[in-house]
């Protein structure tokens, strides 16, 4: 591993005058990427700005029609956190299967969601739950936020906030998940609104994304058998050691219709 220098900011504003400087900076926040990769030499960034001493990060809020959840806050409080199961119950359930309860302790959601691993949990959250990134500049949709396998619409020293979920109607969210990881080799996230259906995947290998056939189908008729055999595009899938993507789509089917059986119950 390369030499880097340790900072740990008191603000958000030092934190963002941190990763602003001209060397390459990286935010460390839960870890779990991050410090794997530059032990592997993958990351090697000249600065590291620690986010754990930033006030106001974690912490979950009700503002209006939405849940406001701080970057910081862990994935094993989100699970437990009262306001996220009253409002969000699809949301505290996937944070309850991130990786194993070490990985639970120290993971954040914010970390999860600027990494956007295409096998993630959070980013099928997001884009079902109608989610809203605020970062240090702005807000962004989550249509918008994921743009495909580890990208996203975060700028080079741009830092997540916080998320703002929409809780829905009705939702759930069903995962196969890897015996070893505990990544999804396909995910499922289903969310009901009153102007219709969002339906987020992940683990198919691509990155999350929406399926547009499911939510139409959802839409029509909110019930297992309106998306029996429904499979999504193996375009939208890759191969690997662990499983083809004609498998991937088959998982996923399975998955929709065991989300949505959830949210129906």
């Amino acid at each position: 591993m390369r030499g880097f220098e340790y900072l740990k900011p008191a603000t958000l504003a030092e934190a963002v005058a941190a990763l602003s400087g001209g060397d390459e900076a990286a935010a460390l926040a839960g870890g779990h990427t991050l410090l794997p990769a530059m032990k592997s030499g993958l990351r090697a960034p000249d600065r590291l700005v620690d986010l754990a001493g930033v006030p106001g990060l974690a912490g979950v809020s009700e503002e209006g029609a939405r849940v406001r959840i701080g970057a910081m806050t862990r994935h094993a409080a989100l699970a437990r956190d009262a306001i996220v199961a009253g409002r969000l119950p699809s949301l505290a359930a996937a944070a309850g299967m991130v990786g194993d309860p070490a990985v639970r302790a120290r993971g954040t959601l914010g970390g999860a969601l600027a990494n956007n691993d295409p096998a993630a949990d959070y980013p099928a959250a997001l884009l079902a739950l109608d989610g809203e990134v605020e970062t240090d500049r702005r807000r962004i949709a989550a249509d918008d936020f994921i743009q495909g396998m580890f990208a996203t619409a975060l700028e080079e020293g741009e830092l997540i906030v916080a998320v703002r979920f929409r809780p829905a109607a009705r939702a759930a969210y069903a995962k196969f998940r890897h015996p070893v990881s505990r990544y999804a080799m396909a995910g499922v996230h289903v969310a009901r609104y009153a102007e219709g259906v969002r339906v987020g995947v992940t683990g198919l290998g691509q990155g999350a994304f929406r399926w547009s056939e499911a939510e139409e189908a959802l839409a029509a008729d909110f019930a297992p058998g309106a998306v029996a055999g429904l499979r999504p595009d193996t375009d939208m899938a890759t191969g690997d050691i662990h499983a083809s993507a004609e498998y991937r789509c088959h998982l996923a089917g399975l998955m929709l219709a065991q989300a949505v059986t959830e949210a129906s119950a």
